[in-house]
This record gives C-alpha cells, structure tokens and sequence, in this order.
C-alpha cells in the first residue's frame, strides 16, 4: 500500500467517525483533570459535547456516550482526588493537597457537609455534585471522617451519573432549540455557567446574615 492509498482510505473516513475517535478521549481527559482542577469547567465540557452529539447522525448512540464518558471520567477524577486527600489526612505533616481542599470549602460550607454527612451519609454525595461549589466541601468532609475510600466510591457513583446526566440534559436542550451546533453549544454554556455563579452572586446581593442575639 502506497501513501496516497493510506490517504485516500483517510479521506473516505466519514468525519463524524474521526470527530468521535478524537472527541470522546479528550473529553474523558478533561473531565477527569477537571475533578483534579478546578479551573475547567467541566459541567460546560459535558453540555457542549452533548449538543455537538445532538447533531449528529449517531443519535441517540453519541448522546449515551457522552453520558457514559462524562461519568465514568468524573468518577475517576473523584475516585483519584480522594485517594490523595486519604494520603494526607494519614501523613503526620499532611499534604498540600489536603490543604488545598481546605483552601476551598468555608468553615460554614464544611460544617454543612458535616451534618449532612452524619443525617445522610454518602447519600449527599449525590446532592453535593448538584450543588455548585458543593463537591469539595462534602469530599473533605469525608476526608476527616476517614471514610474508606470503598465506601466514598459507592456514593460518589450514583452522584457522578446523575450529574452527567443532568448537564447532559442542558445540552440537549440547547442542541433541539437550534438547528445550528455553535449556537446550542453558546446556550448550553451560558446555562451551565449561571448555574455555577448563581447561589454565589446571590449570596452577595443578599450580604452576610444578621445574628441573632
């Protein structure tokens, strides 16, 4: 087989086929560094990747996959972040993992955590990936309640389905107003990301809460 043969066959690759080849590791990429990092907005990755598989001739196959590969991928980021947080919580100096997990959950945002860990258990884990902002705070406080990471893995299952599942549903929702994918793909962003600045906008426009005396 010659060069221009292997070109030719590349050529005859329907370009949906290499949009799926290349698009779905990258998204379980992200997603998985986004539960690491908090910098990548993942929710907004899984609404855009659901409106471009809208799109597509492969529905509803590439829509289940999106599903399937935003969970699995969060869940790894979940499952990974936690096994570091486990090392430091059991090292004497801990870790600066640990500590960054401190750096981002309020003491009044853990002591939530806390009570709902105690009233619930893992079963706020599933409201905590809902929550915005609210993740970090309820893995931390598993952390210091020095929940085995086998049981962290069972709650955090079910809460990284129906978390794909939801921001899914923001994609599909852009992907079936607009017959054009950027423009459902610019809708499902902005919705992901006025529900991630939401409570805390609110939360400055409201001001602190008076104490009682």
């Amino acid at each position: 087989m010659t060069w221009r043969d292997i070109v030719t066959a590349a050529g005859q690759v329907p370009p949906e086929t290499t949009q799926q080849a290349v698009g779905y590791p990258a998204l379980f990429v992200l997603v998985a560094l986004g539960a690491l990092v908090p910098v990548i907005p993942t929710g907004a990755l899984v609404s855009s990747a659901a409106v471009v598989a809208f799109h597509q001739d492969s529905l509803p196959f590439g829509v289940l996959l999106v599903f399937g590969v935003s969970a699995l991928a969060a869940f790894t980021g979940d499952v990974a972040l936690y096994w570091l947080g486990q090392r430091g919580v059991r090292s004497r100096n801990g870790s600066r993992r640990l500590e960054a997990l401190r750096g981002r959950a309020t003491p009044e945002r853990l002591e939530q955590a806390r009570r709902g860990l105690d009233e619930h258990g893992v079963l706020v884990l599933v409201v905590s990936r809902l929550v915005p902002a609210g993740r970090i705070p309820v893995m931390l406080a598993c952390l210091l309640a020095r929940l085995p990471l086998r049981r962290f893995a069972r709650g955090d299952a079910p809460a990284c389905l129906a978390w794909a599942a939801t921001y899914g549903l923001i994609g599909i929702l852009g992907g079936s107003l607009f017959s054009e994918p950027w423009k459902g793909v610019a809708l499902a962003v902005g919705l992901t990301l006025l529900i991630s600045a939401g409570p805390s906008v609110w939360r400055r426009l409201r001001g602190p809460v008076p104490k009682e005396d």
